[in-house]
C-alpha cells in the first residue's frame, strides 16, 4: 500500500561543499542544497571571494552554475580570479547593470518609478537565464542594489520572497551577497534565509587587518558557533574553525620525554610528561628557551616530531644561539623532526596560529610544543580577555592529544622580588619551572627550580644553572644560602646550620 506523500521516508540529499577550507567544517559539513543562503559583510570582507570559490566548486563537480552581478562588471571579476590565480572558464556570468544610455535625459522614467520598470525587467532578466541554463548553484551580487531597485521595503521583502518562492522548486542552492551599504542589520532577508553567515574585519592600530566570520543561524543543522578567524591569501579565502578541545582525543600512551641531561632530570622528576604543560618562567636571559629547545633536541635525538612557535626571536638567531652552546639544530630541522615557525603578531591572527600546532600535532605528529613565549602570544590576541580562555582551551586539546607542552612566560625585571609575568598561566600548567638570577660573591648568577607539578614527585631543591659552549649544566644543591628566589641571597651562619635553623 502506497504511503501518504506526506509520510513518505525520504533520503536526505548529500550537503553542497562550499570549496572554502575550513568553512565546511563550520558549517557542520555544508550546505543544505535547493535552499537560499544570506553572507554579509563590508566591503573587502570576502565575499565575492567566497562566491567564487562556492562556483568553483561546483564547476569541479561538473555542476551548472550562474553568478549574477548587479554591481561589478565582468571585467573585474576576471580581476580578481587572476589575482588568485583561478579560471573561471564554465562560470555563466550575467551582467544586469544599467548602461551608459540610461544617463541621457530622453530615457529617464517620467509617469512611472524607476522600482516599477527597471525591478521588473532585471527580474525576467534573471528568470529567464535561469531558465535557460537550469544552474545547481547561484549567486546574487548584491542585494544593495536590488534593494535600490525594489524602492521601499515591502517591495523588496516581496522580491525576495518571491525570488526564494521561485527556487525552491528547483535543484540550485542560492548565495545572495549583501555589503550593508543600505542598512546594517537587515532583519527582512535573514527571517528568510536558510542560514546567514556573517564577514567581519577589523584594522587596528598597527598590524594586518584582522577577519572573522560567524553563523547567524543555521536551520536544522548542528554547526559550529561562535566566532572563526580567516584570511584572504593567493589562491582564496581560508576559514580557521574554532578549536574545541572535546572534540579531540588521543589513545597514544603517554611517556616521559627527558631532557638528556641528568641532573635536569633528576630535578624535573625525570623530565616532561606527553599530554603535561609545563611553563618555564623566569626574567630574560637566564635560560627558559635554551631549557625548552634541549627537550626538543633529546626527543629528536629519539626520532620524536617536535614544533616550536617563536614570537620573540629568529629562526637565524635561534640556531647560531643554540650551536654557540653545542646543541646544533641544523640536522633535525632538515630532517623535519624539528620544525620551527617564527610568528609575527602583528600578522598571524590567534585563529590561524591555533590551526597551525593543531596541524603540527594530527599531521606532523609533533609530541613536543613550544610557545616561546606567552608575552609574543597576548600581543597576537586582539582582546587580552579571552587569552586565557584560548589557552586553556588549547592545552587541553595539547593534553588529550598526548602532547607535552612547554610554554615560556617571561616575567618583567631582571632582579628582585617583584618580578611579574604580564601572563599568569601558573595555574593552567600542569608544571611550573623557575629559572632566577641572584647575585652571590660578586658575581649574577642563575638559579633553576621546580615550583609546582601535578601527578609526579619532583626535588624541592634550588640547583645552579649555567649555560657554556658545552650547553646547559645543572649543578648540586645550593646550600648555605637563604632567600636565593629573591634575587639576594643571605649566607646562613654556621651556627645556625648545626642547630637544624637552616
Amino acid at each position: 500500500m502506497e504511503l501518504p506523500r506526506a509520510t513518505r521516508p525520504t533520503t536526505p540529499l548529500p550537503l553542497v561543499g562550499t570549496g572554502v577550507p575550513g568553512l565546511d567544517n563550520v558549517l557542520g559539513g555544508g550546505l543544505t542544497p535547493s535552499r537560499l543562503y544570506l553572507i554579509e559583510g563590508t566591503p573587502g570582507a570576502g565575499k565575492t571571494t567566497i562566491a567564487l570559490q562556492f562556483l568553483m566548486e561546483g564547476v569541479r563537480k561538473g555542476e551548472s552554475v550562474l553568478y549574477i552581478t548587479l554591481s561589478e562588471t565582468d571585467s573585474e571579476l576576471q580581476d580578481v580570479s587572476r589575482s588568485h590565480g583561478w579560471d573561471l572558464t564554465g562560470i555563466h556570468m550575467r551582467e544586469l547593470l544599467p548602461n551608459q544610455l540610461s544617463l541621457r535625459p530622453e530615457d529617464q522614467y517620467t509617469m512611472f518609478h524607476p522600482s516599477e520598470v527597471e525591478l521588473g525587467d532585471t527580474t525576467l532578466r534573471i528568470l529567464a537565464d535561469v531558465e535557460k541554463l537550469n544552474p545547481t548553484r547561484v549567486v546574487f551580487d548584491s542585494l544593495s542594489e536590488l534593494r535600490l531597485l525594489a524602492g521601499n521595503s515591502l517591495r523588496y521583502r516581496r522580491q525576495i520572497l518571491a525570488l526564494k518562492q521561485f527556487f525552491s522548486g528547483r535543484t540550485c542552492t542560492v548565495l545572495l551577497l549583501d555589503d550593508l551599504s543600505g542598512t546594517k542589520h537587515d532583519l527582512q532577508v535573514k527571517s528568510i534565509a536558510h542560514a546567514v553567515l556573517r564577514l567581519e574585519q577589523h584594522v587596528a592600530d598597527y598590524g594586518t587587518a584582522r577577519r572573522r566570520l560567524i553563523v547567524e543561524k543555521y536551520r536544522g543543522r548542528d554547526y559550529r558557533g561562535g566566532f572563526h578567524d580567516y584570511k584572504i591569501t593567493h589562491g582564496g579565502l581560508v576559514v580557521f574553525p574554532r578549536l574545541v578541545a572535546a572534540e579531540h582525543f588521543s589513545d597514544r600512551i603517554n611517556t616521559v620525554i627527558p631532557s638528556g641531561i641528568a641532573e635536569l632530570d633528576e630535578l624535573m622528576g625525570g623530565g616532561v610528561e606527553c599530554g603535561t604543560s609545563t611553563l618555564f618562567v623566569g626574567a630574560p636571559g637566564t635560560g627558559k628557551s635554551t631549557v625548552a629547545v634541549q627537550f626538543a633536541l633529546s626527543a629528536a635525538k629519539r626520532g620524536q616530531h617536535s614544533a616550536l612557535f617563536i614570537f620573540d626571536e629568529s629562526i637565524n638567531t635561534l640556531r647560531t644561539r643554540c650551536e654557540g652552546m653545542g646543541m646544533d639544530l641544523g640536522p633535525y630541522l632538515d630532517s623535519g623532526l624539528i620544525k620551527v615557525r617564527q610568528v609575527d603578531p602583528a600578522e598571524l591572527s590567534p585563529g590561524e596560529l591555533i590551526h597551525e600546532i593543531r596541524h603540527a600535532v594530527t599531521e606532523d605528529e609533533a609530541r613536543i610544543v613550544v610557545i616561546d613565549s606567552l608575552n609574543g602570544y597576548l600581543n597576537a590576541m586582539p582582546d587580552q580577555r579571552f587569552l586565557v580562555v584560548q589557552l586553556h582551551e588549547l592545552l587541553t586539546f595539547l593534553g588529550q592529544s598526548g602532547v607535552a607542552t612547554l610554554l615560556i612566560g617571561a616575567q618583567h625585571g631582571l632582579i628582585g622580588a617583584q618580578l611579574q609575568a604580564p601572563v599568569d598561566a601558573s595555574y593552567l600548567a600542569d608544571s611550573v619551572v623557575m629559572l632566577r638570577y641572584y647575585e652571590a660573591e660578586g658575581e649574577v648568577r642563575q638559579a633553576i627550580s621546580v615550583i609546582k607539578k601535578r601527578g609526579g614527585a619532583h626535588e624541592r631543591s634550588i640547583r645552579p644553572f649555567l649555560m657554556t659552549r658545552d650547553g646547559i649544566t645543572v649543578g648540586p644543591t645550593l646550600r648555605g644560602f637563604r632567600g636565593i628566589l629573591t634575587g639576594v641571597p643571605l649566607p646562613i651562619a654556621e651556627d645556625s646550620r648545626s642547630h637544624g635553623l637552616a
